[in-house]
């Protein structure tokens, strides 16, 4: 993490700057400590001379307004109490580094403040969250952090990848091992040799390769496809899951033993509604990111953070994300309000109790094309599951679909509160 020098009149105007900076993880020194460290971000209060302009950031304390740093000038910023929340996100993503973890609410920070304690032990962790909430994030932060920086940082969707090709993406294959391998391939796990791999969406891995997986992992070593010798490989394993693996075990779909081996370390994302105060700073973070080269950066008024932390997040920091870059298409000008807010779809509506005693009307959701169009697939894959007995494998070949696009509808139904295969073994 980078280290802030920020000036004495930084320290007076704008100490809960400072301070949220250091909850953060970054290191604060003195304008007095002497010969300034490669990497050091000066804050200097505007009026004053800044010391290293391209590492500078000149803040000031009237009026709003950003504009990055760009040939070599220094970022200059100003806002007011009213605005600090949004302010405090920007300056952070201003002097932090890109991959860097954007955190305020305080279940966050100390997420990350335990995930660089666990970066220095090299042991296996295993993030588990909904979909959108950071898990990729969080693993690059803990490389990031480890004595494996310098090496590399590969990520592979354990879901995305042809089942009938993972076991040579992962483990590596000869020459004519297989009809196609017209040359020999090292695999993710040599790929990543002195670094780290993570394994996204590790659930949906096919159970027969779990237990190959589990063997790498106890012994350390890869056997190519084709190969009869083994090949020593030295890798951090993190995994990540937006399912309960231990439900999953439970359910004879993940290997107990493999839950445990990469279980050493368990971390949690909470989806981005239980940690509201997070969102100001991931906007600020966000806009800032997708801004592109705009001469003057729009700030978001009351109103739009207001509209912000009022929606329920279903689609958690990649929903953000997009209402973000919408936001920037529909400001034109400096400011984004809440009428340039546009979601995918209405917040969840209110219970029907607390609904009818606000309006003596029970709560509607607006319908939507998109969301009539799922309700019936759900329903449909529901109805089917229910007649083959909760047999996937007999259920997508009724549908028509492969087993993997079924666990994608259902993974999809999860986060969506509709837990089809629950509700059918019931």
């Amino acid at each position: 993490m980078r280290s802030i020098v920020p000036s004495a009149a930084v320290l007076r105007q704008k100490y809960t700057l400072v301070s949220s900076l250091r909850a953060q993880g970054f290191a604060v020194r003195s304008f007095e400590d002497g010969r300034p460290q490669p990497g050091d971000i000066y804050l200097v209060a505007d009026g004053e001379t800044p010391p290293a302009p391209a590492r500078t950031v000149v803040i000031g304390a009237e009026g709003r307004h950003i504009v990055p740093a760009r040939d070599g000038s220094p970022a200059r910023i100003a806002f007011g109490p009213e605005d600090a929340q949004v302010g405090n996100g920007f300056v952070r993503a201003l002097v932090a580094e890109p991959e860097a973890p954007t955190a305020a609410d305080p279940e966050s920070l100390a997420l990350y403040a335990l995930a660089e304690r666990v970066a220095a032990a090299d042991i296996t962790v295993l993030i588990n969250g909904p979909t959108g909430t950071g898990k990729e994030v969080l693993a690059r932060a803990i490389h990031l952090g480890s004595s494996r920086r310098d090496g590399p940082f590969i990520a592979i969707n354990c879901a995305a990848l042809p089942e009938t090709m993972l076991e040579a993406l992962l483990f590596g294959h000869q020459k004519g091992a297989f009809t196609g391998a017209s040359s020999g391939g090292e695999g993710f796990f040599r790929a990543a040799h002195g670094g780290t791999l993570l394994l996204d969406e590790i659930a949906e891995m096919p159970i027969q390769l779990q237990s190959k997986l589990l063997r790498v992992l106890q012994e350390r070593e890869v056997v190519p496809i084709g190969a009869s010798t083994p090949v020593s490989v030295d890798v951090r394993i993190i995994a990540c899951a937006n399912r309960d693996l231990q439900a999953e075990v439970a359910a004879g779909r993940f290997r107990a033993d493999l839950y445990y081996r990469l279980s050493v370390f368990p971390l949690t994302t909470k989806p981005l509604a239980e940690r509201r105060q997070d969102i100001p700073a991931l906007a600020a973070t966000l806009i800032l990111r997708h801004a592109g080269n705009r001469t003057t950066v729009p700030w978001p008024d009351a109103s739009a953070i207001d509209a912000l932390m009022g929606h329920d997040w279903p689609g958690n920091v990649r929903e953000l994300e997009n209402v973000i870059q919408r936001a920037l298409l529909f400001a034109a000008g400096d400011t984004i309000h809440a009428e340039h807010i546009v979601f995918d779809r209405p917040s969840a509506p209110m219970p029907v109790f607390a609904a009818q005693a606000a309006n003596d009307q029970p709560a509607t959701q607006p319908a939507t094309l998109g969301n009539i169009v799922q309700m019936s697939e759900f329903a449909a894959i529901r109805e089917t599951l229910a007649a083959c007995g909760g047999s996937r494998i007999e259920t997508a070949r009724r549908l028509g679909i492969s087993e993997r696009t079924l666990r994608y509808r259902l993974a999809k139904a999860r986060e969506q509160g509709d837990d089809i295969t629950r509700a059918v073994s019931a």
